[in-house]
């Protein structure tokens, strides 16, 4: 990891060594670091909150034996990608993944999002469809669900941290203290019963305490829950829930933890009214929000035979 004289983290801590390239790739008009490895049909995996490309490690390695060239990009304002001051919507997110299919020298890409990187991949399904060839979704309902689900009370106490991220600066501040450990306590709250004691949970917390600390990258983070909730009942908000109406027509994969206490499975469930094409729901047992760590040779094996066809 590289640490300045300050004792902060800078970008470059991201770059961990193992069987992947690193690479920067314009996209969209800014620069998105990733992490690349195999050959093959074109996989694309996009981290949720409050992670970075690393969360897909198992998934980077074990994709490309399986025959297919996986990509893992930081989103905008994570990692090592760039962190400019806006930008932090759906629609321009999901634009910069687009863009980077394109960047890539492929037509289009399966996609696959956890968490905001399946609230990325739903967008991008709906107003890129033609990247898109088949998606799979994480720990994450429709955009549509999600903003139905809302009317529900246990959601509503579920999602108190994103109600929580709407304060300015306080949220940021939060993350990156260091008189206690919030990145544990958050990764330890949703997760299910049995990663949290395993040497990789304490890892995976050294990692993302670290990456949440680079420059901006607190705020960038920030301003995806702020973007989500003030829009709410603004002009590009419902324009933006208008336009997720649209059918998606790639063929679905919906993966989610039984015990997730972050979207509730009742949330999650039913969001394949929204797909027009083949749609799977599996809920796994025993499982948090956290899929691709808590069980990574299953995300794995799921992804591989979804993205065979």
């Amino acid at each position: 990891m590289t640490v300045p004289p300050d004792g902060q983290p800078d970008a470059t801590s991201v770059l961990l060594p193992g069987p992947w390239t690193h690479r920067d790739i314009s996209a969209n008009g800014i620069s998105l670091h990733a992490a690349e490895a195999g050959e093959g049909p074109l996989v694309l995996l996009l981290h949720g909150f409050p992670q970075f490309w690393w969360t897909w490690r198992a998934q980077l390695t074990a994709l490309a034996e399986a025959g297919f060239r996986v990509v893992a990009p930081d989103l905008r304002g994570y990692g090592a990608s760039d962190k400019p001051p806006r930008g932090y919507d759906l629609p321009t997110a999901s634009s910069d993944v687009a863009a980077l299919v394109r960047a890539l020298g492929e037509r289009d890409a399966v996609v696959v999002g956890h968490d905001w990187g399946a609230l990325v991949a739903w967008t991008m399904a709906a107003l890129h469809p033609r990247t898109v060839r088949r998606l799979a979704v994480l720990s994450m309902a429709h955009p549509r669900r999600l903003r139905a689900g809302m009317a529900d009370a246990a959601q509503r106490r579920a999602f108190r941290y994103f109600l929580g991220a709407q304060l300015p600066r306080l949220p940021e501040r939060r993350l990156t203290r260091d008189d206690d450990d919030p990145v544990a306590d958050l990764l330890r709250t949703w997760s299910g019963p049995d990663w949290a004691h395993t040497a990789d949970f304490a890892e995976s917390v050294d990692r993302y305490r670290a990456a949440a600390r680079i420059p901006q990258a607190a705020y960038s983070s920030m301003e995806y829950f702020r973007w989500a909730g003030r829009s709410q009942l603004r002009p590009d908000g419902l324009r933006y829930a208008r336009r997720m109406a649209a059918p998606i027509t790639a063929p679905t994969l919906q993966l989610h933890g039984a015990l997730d206490p972050c979207v509730l499975p009742d949330t999650a469930r039913g969001s394949g009214r929204y797909v027009a094409g083949a749609y799977e729901w599996r809920e796994l047992p025993g499982l948090g929000h956290f899929l691709p760590e808590e069980a990574p040779d299953t995300v794995s094996a799921a992804i591989a035979d979804w993205a065979r066809g």
